[in-house]
Parts: C-alpha cells; sequence; structure tokens
C-alpha cells in the first residue's frame, strides 16, 4: 500500500506549480509536533528537491516558533512591568548565567525531541531566557533538524527505489 501511495503523492505533488508545493510544505511544518523535520520528511516524499523541502519545512516551522516567542516575551513584560524591581540572589544571577550560557543552545537542539519548538521557545522566553539568544538557537536547531529528517527521507528514497 505505501509503495503505491508515494508514487502517487509525487505524481500529484508534480502537477502543482512550484509555490504551492513550498507553501505546502510550509503550511504543514507550522503544525506543532510536524515542524521542519517531519515537513521536510513529507516534502522529500512528496517529490520535492531536498533543499527546496528543508527551506519551505524551516519557513513554516520559523513563522509560528517566532510568533511563540514574540508572544510570550509581550506577555513576559507587562506581567513584570508593575513589578518593583527585585535585586536577584547569587544564586538566581548564577542559575541565569547558567542558562543563558548552556541552557538555551542544549534546550533549543535537543528539545524538539520532546516538545515542539514552538513550545520550548516559548517556555524558554516566558521563563527570562533571553528572546534574541533562544530565537537565534531555534533557527539553527530548526534548520538542522530539518536537514537531519530531509537526508534520512533522501536516503530511504533511495533504498527502497
Amino acid at each position: 500500500m505505501f509503495s503505491d501511495f508515494v508514487p502517487q503523492l509525487q505524481a500529484f505533488v508534480e502537477g502543482l506549480p512550484p509555490v504551492v508545493q513550498f507553501l505546502g510544505v510550509a503550511l504543514i511544518s507550522a503544525i506543532p509536533f510536524v515542524e521542519s523535520y517531519f515537513g521536510s520528511a513529507v516534502g522529500v516524499l512528496a517529490g520535492l528537491p531536498a533543499p527546496l523541502a528543508v527551506s519551505a519545512a524551516v519557513v513554516g516551522n520559523l513563522t509560528t516558533m517566532l510568533l511563540m516567542v514574540f508572544g510570550a516575551s509581550a506577555v513576559r513584560q507587562r506581567a513584570t512591568a508593575n513589578r518593583a524591581p527585585v535585586e536577584p540572589s547569587r544564586r538566581q544571577e548564577r542559575i541565569r548565567r547558567m542558562l543563558d550560557r548552556w541552557g538555551v543552545p542544549v534546550v533549543s537542539l535537543a528539545g524538539q525531541t520532546v516538545l515542539p519548538s514552538q513550545i520550548v521557545a516559548g517556555t524558554m522566553v516566558s521563563l527570562g531566557a533571553k528572546r534574541n539568544r533562544v530565537i537565534g538557537w531555534q533557527v539553527v536547531s530548526i534548520i538542522l533538524w530539518g536537514g537531519i529528517f530531509a537526508t534520512l527521507a533522501t536516503m530511504g528514497m533511495l533504498a527502497f527505489a
């Protein structure tokens, strides 16, 4: 059944304009838990060249991740705006430095194995991680995971061809 599905999917996608192919992969990649990794794999299985599939998947995933990060940042700013500034303890300051130095990269790269990047990124920002640092590492993570899964899908297609 699967052996019939892939050629039919590829024939269908081949008949679509390239812009629609790109937007289709971007749209499914914007869905949490699908993201750039499954979106790029679906794009490759559908017959798109791997670089195009990864690009579309990254665009879709980044769009929703950025919406979540900017939303969490705005909520955090409003929630902390009316509070009197509190001097962080030495321990809190140390934890903050460790999170900024090591936590954001590790959580960004490994977090997608457990939760969607949108949730991981929004949570880090709401906990006080620097927004631009979270965005930067999420971009790296989304591109990396998309590329890995596109490569795996390409290898799988070659193995079964």
